[in-house]
């Protein structure tokens, strides 16, 4: 696999997102096949891989540190704190900047690694000023407890803010063919100016774009589509423009729908390394085979022209994850359990 820079580091051009494999992707696979798929995965030229402190309460990690820990020296990680659900101004518990660091330790505990490749904010903090987030970032950088620094989330004034105190290595904010918004917002192109990486979240609009998913589909327990709108059965039904765009190109590319989305994203920025679920060994020789596609510049307009002329119908905004928590707590359904069995 060719290889892209987010900041100074070097990762295969696909990376793999971990979430799915604790919460929001219905029940969890055995916990066998997860650690041989992220094993698979580097074989395969994978080098990065996202979790984060917050995805299954600490969960995620725990299963990317075990799976990692024998090929640690090849990898990439790329772990989050989440500011928003654990809050860093805990009265008590020292300075923000401590704060952070006490949660990196815990990262790195349940990691069971010395350092993380990429510390990043999950969530761009309320109550914490940009500056004191660089600074805290930096003094790790120099402890040698992480290599470099992200943020998500984060608008243009704020990447060129923080990028100024100390250097960023990646942002990730959500982009696909169903919301394009670092396009528009000028984050994408702050990101190339200042030569920042780029991981875009929900890379193939959880699952949409694979066409892969039907009107009158039911979804149980922790899956988000249970209650991100795009996928009630009207709104499956209004957005298939989007898929039938993906069949004409899908038939053209001799590639599949999720294939042509990734290629996509990827002919959009040079530091751009998608970071899809890849949940079945079927999927991750699929999703790694997308750089092979190629989309000519007359190609990428035309796909453009067409999303410019369609209306997405429903959303993916962070209530609905919301939403899908309540509804669990109703139902009685523990994620807990479902780990437990693995």
């Amino acid at each position: 696999m060719k290889t892209r820079m987010l900041g100074s580091i070097e990762v295969g051009e696909i990376g793999m997102g971990c979430m799915g494999f604790s919460h929001a992707h219905g029940d969890p696979i055995p916990r066998n096949e997860i650690l041989a798929l992220m094993r698979k995965a580097n074989e395969l030229g994978v080098t990065l891989y996202d979790t984060a402190d917050v995805y299954g309460a600490g969960h995620n990690e725990i299963l990317v540190g075990e799976a990692l820990k024998p090929i640690r020296d090849k990898v990439v990680i790329l772990t989050k704190l989440n500011p928003e659900v654990n809050s860093i101004t805990l009265p008590g518990k020292g300075t923000a900047k401590e704060q952070i660091e006490g949660r990196l330790d815990e990262s790195l505990k349940r990691l069971d690694t010395d350092y993380v490749d990429i510390y990043m904010f999950h969530r761009v903090p309320q109550d914490v000023t940009l500056a004191e987030c660089a600074e805290a970032m930096a003094g790790l950088m120099k402890k040698g407890k992480i290599r470099s620094w992200a943020m998500s989330r984060a608008t243009a004034e704020q990447i060129r803010e923080a990028n100024a105190i100390c250097p960023l290595a990646v942002i990730q904010n959500e982009y696909s063919m169903m919301v394009r918004t670092p396009e528009q917002d000028g984050v994408l192109k702050t990101c190339d100016e200042l030569g920042i990486g780029f991981t875009p979240y929900m890379p193939l609009a959880v699952g949409f774009l694979t066409g892969a998913i039907k009107p009158g589909q039911v979804y149980k327990n922790d899956d988000a589509k249970r209650t991100i709108t795009w996928f009630t059965d009207e709104n499956l039904k209004k957005n298939q423009p989007v898929l039938e765009m993906l069949e004409s190109y899908s038939r053209k590319k001799d590639a599949t729908y999720a294939q042509i989305a990734l290629a996509w994203l990827m002919h959009k920025y040079s530091r751009l390394v998608p970071i899809p679920g890849m949940y079945q060994e079927q999927f991750l020789y699929e999703n790694l085979k997308t750089a092979d596609v190629v989309l000519t510049p007359e190609e990428m307009k035309d796909i453009d022209s067409i999303l410019d002329s369609i209306t997405i119908y429903g959303d993916s905004d962070e209530s609905h994850i919301v939403d899908l928590r309540n509804m669990l707590k109703e139902e009685g359904y523990e994620i807990e359990k479902s780990w437990h069995k693995n």
